[in-house]
């Protein structure tokens, strides 16, 4: 995955802080409308493999498996202990009340494991980034 970004400052070990425009879900941009809540950019680290410099225009990558894993925690994970806490539910026979608590129950699970893994993972970066162009 690429993204087009600025360098910001340099960092120590050959790292740089780029600031990235936020993508917005409506497609356009933040200033246009200025309905976002949100910051128009967001700032990070990435490894600084080219030597740029501050104020330079640059593209920085990332895996896509990182950032497919992420997703599939946070969106897919849920889902699927949703169901599984029904199914199971189901074939050990309880009622319906009780399998549409189990799979609720599941689904609470599913919340507290996505917070023990971001409290697990506070102190590492989950993504890294490389300038490469």
């Amino acid at each position: 995955m690429t993204q087009e970004a600025v360098v910001t400052k340099l960092l120590p070990n050959q790292m740089a802080e780029v600031a990235v425009a936020r993508n917005t879900a409506c497609g356009g941009s933040c200033g246009s409308c200025e309905s976002c809540i949100f910051q128009g950019e967001i700032k990070t680290v990435a490894r600084n493999l080219i030597d740029a410099r501050p104020g330079q225009k640059v593209v920085i990558a990332s895996k896509s498996s990182s950032v497919f894993g992420a997703a599939a925690l946070v969106y897919v994970m849920p889902i699927v202990l949703f169901i599984l806490g029904y199914a199971l539910a189901y074939l050990l026979g309880a009622s319906e009340g009780l399998c549409v608590a189990v799979s609720f129950a599941a689904l609470i699970l599913s919340g507290v494991i996505l917070v023990l893994s971001q409290r697990h993972k506070k102190n590492q970066q989950a993504f890294t980034f490389d300038i490469i162009r």
